[in-house]
């Protein structure tokens, strides 16, 4: 029995990892925190995920999404994701996420680099993952504002 559940025990922290993203396919489930250290995940109405896997990609959604009522994210069932598991802690603590907790809008933090390893990232691009029904029918990348506010239905 305890060696049934030690396997189980190290078995149970795989689950938080998030698998591949594929075109058809279902979005692996994530559960991670927001910038306020509350539970965050992406809701089964989601319909854009932004992902922002390094600093310039991170830079320019906040650029586009700072100018935004507070609930654009919400009205469009899109929600944004950043992976800061890249950075060292200290710059992390001291200055990403109180920048982040500044935001008037909710951002899924990722900080362990193995959360979403499988997920394709583009340090210099926001990705955008669209889903219908909670599967992935498109993945597309944005690399400048115009091209983001585009994405986003916004004017140049």
């Amino acid at each position: 029995m305890k060696k049934a559940l030690c396997t189980l025990s190290l078995l149970l922290p795989l689950a938080l990892f998030a698998g591949p993203v594929e075109v058809g396919q279902p979005l692996p489930a994530l559960t991670l925190k927001d910038q306020h250290d509350k539970a965050w995940q992406i809701e089964a109405d989601t319909k854009l995920v932004l992902f922002a896997a390094g600093r310039k990609a991170s830079n320019l959604a906040l650029a586009v999404l700072s100018t935004q009522p507070k609930d654009f994210l919400p009205q469009r069932h899109s929600v944004y994701l950043a992976d800061l598991s890249r950075m060292p802690g200290f710059v992390t603590r001291t200055f990403a996420l109180p920048s982040l907790r500044e935001q008037p809008f909710r951002v899924g933090v990722s900080l362990d680099e193995r959360v979403l390893a499988d997920w394709p990232a583009q340090s210099d691009a926001v990705l955008l993952i669209d889903l219908e029904q909670g599967k992935v029918s498109r993945i597309r990348s944005a690399a400048t504002e115009a091209e983001l506010r585009a994405a986003l239905g916004l004017q140049p």
